[in-house]
């Protein structure tokens, strides 16, 4: 399959969930990104275009624990991320899971941040 046409697929799967996923103050979109390396996890309220949390793999403290873009390292990231929302008073998102599909690493992390407090 052409390289051009996979990236296509994933922006219409992308802008289809987009349709259906919107943050607010109240509620924020926690979006998800898995690259080969690394994972980015932001939670975002779409009414002003404002990132209310974010943290990533590269974070010094996470890149301490040596985890990549895994089921552990998801995991890991997610436990950290729904403490961070926590303190930043984030109690409910909407989770946004990026044009993945809904199993392996995307369903760790997803389960991760429930198993921190945050609801979904």
């Amino acid at each position: 399959m052409n390289t051009v046409l996979k990236a296509q697929l994933l922006q219409r799967r992308r802008w289809r969930i987009r349709k259906k996923v919107a943050g607010t103050a109240a509620r924020p979109r926690l979006s998800v990104k898995f690259s080969g390396k690394h994972i980015y996890a932001q939670a975002v309220n779409d009414d002003t275009g404002a990132t209310l949390v974010f943290l990533s793999s590269l974070d010094p403290t996470i890149r301490k624990e040596k985890r990549g873009a895994n089921l552990a390292g998801a995991t890991a990231l997610a436990a950290a991320f729904a403490e961070k929302a926590k303190a930043a008073g984030i109690t409910t998102i909407v989770f946004d899971r990026n044009g993945a599909r809904y199993h392996g690493k995307v369903k760790a992390f997803a389960e991760a941040v429930r198993a921190g407090g945050i609801v979904f």
